[in-house]
């Protein structure tokens, strides 16, 4: 019997559970709330009275998940995977239910969806105003149960650095007594680790630089491949 200790994430269930912006302010009487800048953006019109509060999100709460994970919030044009028909079938079923046509969707997904054959938990949005989105559907594998923990050291070059200490304290504990000098004091300790640490250093920097690599908050809503 194969036991599964760690379940894996679902990131729709993730961002619901972490949202921290109350939906309750898009709403005044039987209408939806705008702001001067959302006259000016792409909306779609939906009928309040059959919006699922639970399926509202704002950039906010959906901008922390792809800086947790390490996920992309793009245009669904630059999405290079096939979208399942059972989204289509939620758009038209939608698109009945509140009378109009919805469009300028947005893909959540990890950046390898964005122009590699996978299918890692993508979530369909569509804009509704004030920087809110409505949730259309979710397909594809849950993200693996360490995805967050894995991702934690590309949200800021202070994570980096720790991961970087760590790992270089790490390998200097398993570097054998006396292998570069017979003296064993704490000034033989820490030159070790300052070794360890600059030769780590210089391996992630190398790595950063030569793939573009960059930090989630910078990338969350970036359409260019090597970031």
């Amino acid at each position: 019997m194969k036991m599964n200790f760690f379940s894996n994430t679902n990131i729709k269930e993730e961002l619901i559970r972490t949202s921290t912006t109350p939906t309750e302010i898009v709403f005044s009487g039987n209408g939806i709330v705008w702001s001067e800048s959302s006259a000016k953006e792409k909306l779609n019109q939906f009928e309040v009275d059959h919006l699922e509060r639970d399926r509202i999100f704002h950039i906010d709460d959906i901008r922390k998940t792809c800086i947790d994970f390490r996920l992309r919030f793009l245009d669904s044009k630059y999405f290079k995977n096939k979208i399942p028909q059972a989204a289509f079938d939620e758009i038209n079923r939608l698109n009945t239910l509140h009378n109009t046509r919805l469009g300028d969707y947005k893909i959540m997904a990890p950046s390898k969806l964005f122009k590699l054959e996978n299918t890692d938990d993508p979530l369909l949005f569509a804009p509704i105003g004030n920087g809110y989105y409505y949730l259309i559907h979710k397909w594809g594998n849950d993200l693996h149960p360490f995805r967050k923990a894995m991702m934690w050291p590309f949200k800021s070059i202070l994570n980096l650095a720790v991961l970087i200490l760590f790992l270089s304290w790490f390998v200097t504990q398993l570097v054998p007594v006396g292998l570069f000098s017979k003296a064993n004091d704490w000034g033989v300790y820490w030159m070790t680790y300052f070794f360890m640490f600059k030769g780590i250093s210089a391996i992630v920097i190398f790595y950063g630089f030569a793939l573009g690599k960059n930090f989630n908050p910078a990338i969350w809503n970036s359409k260019y491949n090597k970031s």
